[in-house]
Formats: C-alpha cells, structure tokens, sequence
C-alpha cells in the first residue's frame, strides 16, 4: 500500500467480511490504488483474513456481531485517512470509477459522493437494467462522518447534514449472487433480517402482504427497471430479490423474529 505520509489528501478503503475467501482478492486487488485498506472481518472460518493480509490490506476480526452499522463504526476507529470509501467484499471498483474516485479525494471537497451499481448476476453482468433508485452513499471526508445506524439497510450520520451529495458516473460492479444455491443463502438471510428490522417497528407480517411486496417489487426491478432485457439472468435476479421481499414479511408474522446475532454476507 502506499505511504500515509506522501502529499495531498489521503483516501482509506474500508471493506466488511465474512467468509469471503472466494472472492475477497478480486476486490482488493480493485481497491489497491488507496493509501490505506482496511477489513473488518466478522469471524471468517475460511482464508478470508490470510488472503487479504497477503494482499496488504490491514485486518481486524471483530467476531461479536452487532449488526453493518457497528461493524461500520469500528472499521472507522482505524481509518488514518482523509477520505474513506466503503466497498463490499461482493464489489469490484472498475478503472473508470477508481479515476472518478481518486479525482474526487484530490480535489479536497466537502461533499458525500454515492455510487450506482451494475449487477453482475449468474455470471452476466446486468447493465442493461436500469440504475438503482437514489443510489448509496459511499465516499466521505473522515472528519465528516461521524457513525453509521441500521441493522442491515445502516446509513451514515454526518456532522453535517446538509453537507451536499453528487454522484459517481461510472458504476460498481456488484457481484450479488454468483449462483443460485448462493442467491438462496442471500435471500433467506437477508429476509431473516429484514422481518427483524420491521418487527422493532411494529409492523405486521403475513402472505397477502408479502404477496403484495414481491409482485410489487418484482414488477419494478423487471418491467420498470427492464431486467427483461438481461435474459434468464435477469429473470432469475429479479425473481430472488421478490421471494425476500415475500419472506421477510412471512417470516414477521410466523417466526415472530427477534434481533439476534444472526451473520449475514452482502
């Protein structure tokens, strides 16, 4: 990694893990143009942690989990940067967007940058779909950032709320579901969380309106958002991200969840 001390402002790339031996060195290996690369790893039982300290990336396992938002803020107590951008272990920064983002670091601005992504699902890369709505944000100056919030969908507090936010052209390759046995895993996981999340909301479950979430969110992602133009991927992208949307609310009304200690991958 490059030295902390050169000139100019500084940028720290931040990634969560877990058990992301399969995949954690090709979003390194997109990440190595940072001074400093930070992963915090929730108790990995496979290489992950070696393959990233091979690669130079500092590594701290934090094991006691407590949601992204809490792994988020400890990732930010060992930031030594100007800037920092978080990227998911499933996430690859193509050359184009690491330009946009080491242009952004140099120029010293006071803003929240957000990033869109291309999907890559099943081993096509969706991008014919449209972008996701309002994107997320992920480049912030250090000193800005004052802690993250939220189980799963977790947002950034800053010191500044009107602090203004401009977008990234160039998109995230997101590598979200590899196969379909994984997209399962990722579907149920996620669903278990997010019936979590709405239950501390006091919200109801039950099939008509999980029947109603899915179909609606099936017809956004691919009619609106025309995943029907990306094929049988596509298809089988769009359908997956219905059936969370179904069991989340199945889950809430026959599981009766609780926050727990669950573990979850992006």
């Amino acid at each position: 990694m490059a030295d902390l001390r050169k000139p100019g402002p500084t940028l720290c790339i931040g990634i969560l893990t877990l058990n992301e031996a399969d995949r954690i060195a090709r979003c390194l290996r997109s990440a190595a143009f940072a001074d400093q690369v930070v992963v915090i790893d929730s108790g990995s039982q496979d290489r992950t942690c070696e393959i990233a300290r091979d690669l130079g990336a500092q590594v701290h396992v934090f094991n006691n989990w407590q949601g992204f938002a809490e792994q988020r803020n400890r990732l930010l107590s060992t930031v030594n940067a100007d800037y920092v951008f978080f990227l998911d272990a499933d996430e690859v920064i193509p050359e184009a967007l690491a330009a946009e983002i080491r242009a952004a670091v140099a120029s010293t601005e006071d803003v929240v940058w957000k990033i869109y992504w291309d999907q890559v699902a099943f081993g096509r890369t969706l991008d014919r779909m449209a972008k996701t709505e309002g994107g997320v944000w992920r480049l912030f100056r250090t000193d800005q950032l004052l802690r993250y919030e939220g189980v799963v969908h977790e947002h950034a507090v800053l010191r500044n709320p009107s602090t203004p936010v401009r977008s990234f052209r160039h998109r995230m390759l997101h590598h979200s579901r590899e196969t379909v046995y994984g997209g399962l895993l990722k579907m149920a996981q996620y669903a278990q969380l997010g019936a979590v999340r709405r239950a501390q909301a006091g919200e109801h479950g039950g099939v008509l309106r999980g029947l109603a979430s899915a179909t609606s969110n099936f017809v956004r992602l691919y009619l609106l958002r025309r995943g029907f133009l990306c094929g049988a991927e596509g298809f089988l992208f769009c359908l997956l991200v219905a059936l969370e949307c179904f069991f989340r609310y199945a889950i809430l009304r026959y599981d009766q969840p609780l926050a727990g200690d669950t573990l979850v991958k992006r």
